[in-house]
């Protein structure tokens, strides 16, 4: 298996550049951002009018699904109509289950994206087992279906994205790498090399999730092998020119909901890699519209460190012993205030003693959101993770302790915590911070909500999703009930403490069966309360099923105006009409011993 590793960026990872009509991606490009359009396709004006706010807002790139030949057709009346308005933003196809439609698309717009899962597959969850003979023979296959697109997108000089999605890997990945991120990587791989094949070097890669440590774990894997790809070729070429694997990454995190949760899951899980150096175009799934989604991908593309890590540290990976999946560090137990932490104890939530005293009088009706304890009264030892004589004379003492990275450095907070956590004995557990400085003063408790929001997220998430941490302090956010409910909220994102209903919702787009916002608003009024059931609310089949997998039951658009309902990944009630769904999702819930009447206590927003 490949080793997991620790990395210390010491820059952007390069890539080469791919071509979107007039917009660049990867090479020497910003990182670009991009969007997709809620309207159904076959409304000309609608989709016209909302990408032309997409491209005022700051998108530059705009997808609108294409689920029939008919609505790919009709993105040539929508690109005509957008540069008779004086734009010519980029448009990219977004097909899934129709070859013959990406054949149309590719006639009209700058950019095709295929799902590797069902472009030429359809899923049945079957189980089976392929030789290899048979193994290649479905390769064959998938390469008569997909060479016509290439060889199309090649003379047109039409870009693609090969976009992996967790929730709709093919029975034949599924059966032969598991529902993994290795699947994911392999699935993408297997279009890629039919490519290249042909000649045709277009192309970016996407590994989408709705579990932001799925999601990391396979961009991490899909760009360790394709170094090792590009090296192997680089070393086969001696001396003379060669291809590389190089391509550009779209990152995202798929159906990562709406509000402050889904602001959080994509921070988690896009800022995460861009902080390794990687992504070359982001797009920020939100169940919302479309236009809210912009923000979001700007401010986390403004929120980066790029300073550089320590000299000694930058640019390397050191091994772990874990491969490309989630282990949390091991460490000893302790109590601290009469908290339980470290070891499989539950992720603790500090705050500061003046945060503290500021709630104070209503700390007993914050309910989920209550302080813990107080860092000044924790005995937690602060450490700069460069100092190594400090932190042999920690490893070297008696008992474990709780340590955290000192206040001041400058350096990026990931970079101090992973350094800390690759130095420090793994007995002592670790208090994270969203920041490493000084936000006593006036003038650093200023901030904007957003920016603190991600900043935070993408800070403590990136470490939790690495296996680093026992405890979360949050700052960055001045208002001490927005911060404690921020730090909550990452636990629950990153999987790390799961102390609500989590919710698993799609954006809408032009597939949806229903209105998404106000179907995801109705579930959740009813459903908020079930502290650690998830549910995933999907507006169609595309990825409906897959990411059912991850949940313990969904809601899915089966055909205008009908839900199907699911217990993980098994349809159990069809074409219920849709003024009715949430009333038998409620009943299904109850069906299957998950439902608890919702508490009457009093308690207070934060």
């Amino acid at each position: 298996m490949t080793p997991r590793y620790i990395w210390f960026p010491s820059g952007r990872r390069p890539s080469r550049e791919v071509m979107v009509g007039h917009v660049g991606l990867g090479g020497s490009n910003p990182v670009r951002v991009q969007s997709m359009l809620t309207s159904d396709t076959m409304n000309t004006e609608a989709c016209v009018k909302e990408a032309l706010g997409l491209a005022e807002a700051g998108c530059e790139i705009v997808r609108i699904t294409a689920p029939t030949v008919k609505d790919a057709r009709n993105l040539g009346e929508i690109k005509k109509a957008l540069l008779a308005a004086g734009c010519d933003v980029p448009l990219v196809a977004d097909i899934h289950f129709k070859p013959d439609a990406a054949m149309e698309a590719a006639q009209w717009v700058e950019k095709v994206r295929i799902n590797p899962g069902n472009y030429a597959d359809s899923k049945k969850f079957k189980t089976r087992e392929y030789s290899d003979v048979e193994y290649a023979a479905e390769i064959d296959r998938i390469r008569e279906r997909f060479t016509p697109l290439v060889e199309l997108c090649k003379e047109r000089g039409v870009a693609m994205r090969i976009g992996t999605n967790h929730g709709s890997l093919s029975d034949r990945i599924m059966n032969r790498h598991g529902d993994s991120p290795a699947g994911m990587v392999e699935s993408a791989l297997e279009f890629a090399r039919i490519a290249r094949d042909l000649g045709y070097h277009q192309f970016v890669f996407s590994m989408k999730a709705s579990n932001p440590k799925v999601m990391i774990a396979a961009y991490r894997l899909l760009a360790s092998r394709l170094a090792e790809l590009d090296a192997a070729e680089k070393a086969a070429a001696d001396g003379s020119s060669y291809e590389g694997w190089n391509y550009p990454l779209h990152l995202g995190v798929t159906e990562a909901g709406d509000g402050e949760d889904g602001r959080i899951k994509s921070a988690i899980g896009i800022g995460s890699l861009l902080a390794d150096g990687m992504g070359d175009t982001i797009r920020v799934s939100l169940t919302e519209d479309a236009i809210h989604e912009i923000p979001v991908a700007k401010a986390l593309l403004a929120a980066r460190d790029l300073r550089t890590p320590p000299a000694e540290i930058a640019g390397r990976a050191f091994p772990c012993n874990d491969p490309f999946s989630y282990v949390r560090r091991p460490s000893a137990p302790l109590e601290v205030n009469g908290l339980k932490l470290g070891g499989e104890e539950t992720f603790r939530v500090f705050t500061t003693a003046d945060r503290w005293q500021a709630l104070a009088h209503k700390i007993d009706r914050l309910g989920d959101f209550a302080p813990e304890t107080t860092v000044e009264t924790s005995g937690v030892v602060e450490l700069d993770p460069r100092d190594e004589a400090a932190i042999s004379d920690l490893n070297h003492s008696a008992q474990a302790h709780l340590v955290t990275v000192r206040d001041g450095l400058d350096m990026p907070v990931i970079t101090a915590f992973r350094l800390l956590s690759l130095r420090l004995d793994a007995r002592h557990p670790i208090l994270l911070k969203d920041t490493l400085g000084d936000f006593t003063s006036a003038e650093g408790a200023a901030g904007d909500f957003l920016p603190c929001l991600l900043r935070a997220a993408t800070n403590i998430g990136a470490l939790l999703c690495d296996g680093i941490g026992d405890a979360v302090l949050v700052r960055g956010e001045p208002a001490p009930g927005q911060s404690l409910r921020i730090a909550y909220n990452i636990l629950q994102a990153a999987g790390a403490r799961i102390f609500k209903t989590d919710y698993v919702a799609c954006p809408s787009c032009g597939r949806t069966l229903f209105n998404l916002q106000e179907t995801t608003a109705r579930i959740k009024a009813s459903t908020i309360h079930l502290k650690g059931v998830r549910i995933a609310v999907m507006g169609c089949i595309v990825n409906g099923p897959g990411e059912m997998a991850d949940a313990d039951f969904g809601y899915v658009g089966g055909a205008p105006g009908k839900v199907n309902l699911y217990v993980g990944k098994v349809a159990v009630k069809f074409n219920i009409p849709e003024s009715e769904a949430v009333e038998r999702l409620v009943d299904l819930i109850k069906e299957h011993g998950k439902w608890v009447d919702a508490p009457a206590r009093e308690e207070v927003a934060v």
